[in-house]
């Protein structure tokens, strides 16, 4: 088994443990419970999250680095107040950054900015999160927000193939062998190849034995969406699923690939935000999640090549049609899934 397997099994069944033990002796009420209007800040931070802030925060994040750097420089602008440290690593290397700090005396972040809600939602279940109510989350799609965590873009997987090819042109037409070796990307290191797992294993008409069908025709599992659009680039694969800013931009930088919008529908996986239940400065942590959730904070993600979240924003729109996973099914199954996907591809 992996390390990257170990470390997502074991937070499963810690948050598994920690919601047993919430039933018995559920947690006093905290400040960052009430909303921001009812709230009284502890920390160093000053100001309201919906005006000006000041402050001094941490987010941690599985987002690009480049949309990070824009979103951010963006949100310097609109809130000069408050000073931003971040810490970004793939979805499967922050989980056990975030593990290992809840074990040894508390997550140090400010702010999770995550790839994928079943992430978000596992450390939400386990009390990391705060509840409250963000200003411009009424905007959101009611699928969309929790009261810990909102949507802030989307990505879109589709499939990804060699310029020239007729084939595959949707999800059943991947796990084919008929046309060479097709990658795709690993669900304990990607997020959002976890929330495709999650939306493969509960689909009618595929389930885990997609992935088995997959493995029957020769099917490779990489590290991250870049990489399967690289493979593919490079002749070592004919195709296999990422996202469509991946196959997007290499085709656009002259690779022999071509983005290919399923038939049967692109799985759309939220990017969703939250604050740590913990932080010592709430009003500047809920000042960067009221940002996002802004129109300039949606543009400042479309003008970095993102899909807002907030229909109407800008940026980049589906090619087609989307399906989503039931994400509140997935979340209790994550333990489970993961195994049997082990069992298919190794780990």
């Amino acid at each position: 088994m992996s390390p990257r397997l170990a470390a997502s099994l074991l937070l499963v069944a810690s948050l598994l443990v920690s919601a047993c033990s919430a039933v018995a002796a559920p947690p006093a009420a905290s400040p960052s419970d009430a909303s921001p209007s009812d709230a009284s800040p502890s920390g160093s931070g000053s100001g309201s999250a919906s005006g000006p802030a000041s402050g001094s925060i941490t987010l941690y994040t599985s987002i690009q680095q480049p949309v990070v750097d824009a979103v951010l420089a963006a949100f310097k602008a609109a809130q000069p107040g408050v000073d931003v440290a971040v810490f970004r690593a793939a979805t499967g290397e922050l989980s056990a950054r975030l593990a290992t700090e809840l074990r040894t005396g508390g997550v140090k972040a400010d702010v999770l900015w995550l790839t994928d809600p079943l992430s978000m939602q596992g450390w939400a279940a386990q009390g990391v999160l705060a509840a409250w109510t963000p200003a411009g989350a009424e905007a959101l799609p009611a699928a969309d927000r929790t009261d810990t965590s909102w949507a802030t873009r989307v990505l879109d997987i589709v499939i990804v193939r060699a310029v020239g090819r007729t084939g595959p042109a949707d999800w059943s037409d991947l796990a084919a062998a008929d046309g060479g070796p097709v990658a795709l990307p690993d669900p304990t290191f990607a997020g959002s190849a976890l929330g495709a797992l999650g939306y493969f294993a509960l689909e009618p008409g595929y389930g885990l034995d997609f992935y088995r069908r997959l493995k029957a025709a020769g099917a490779v599992q990489v590290q991250a969406p870049d990489d399967v659009t690289t493979g593919v680039a490079e002749g070592r694969f004919t195709a296999g699923m990422t996202l469509d800013s991946s196959a997007a931009a290499a085709a656009a930088k002259g690779s022999p690939v071509e983005l290919v919008w399923p038939t049967d529908g692109a799985i759309a996986i939220p990017s969703p935000i939250g604050v740590v239940d913990r932080t010592d400065d709430p009003v500047a942590a809920q000042a960067l999640v009221e940002f996002l959730l802004s129109a300039a904070g949606q543009r400042a993600l479309a003008d970095a090549g993102q899909q807002p979240v907030i229909a109407g924003s800008g940026g980049p729109q589906p090619g087609g049609p989307v399906v989503s996973p039931d994400w509140s099914a997935v979340f209790g199954r994550q333990d489970e899934l993961l195994r049997e996907y082990a069992a298919i591809f190794g780990g």
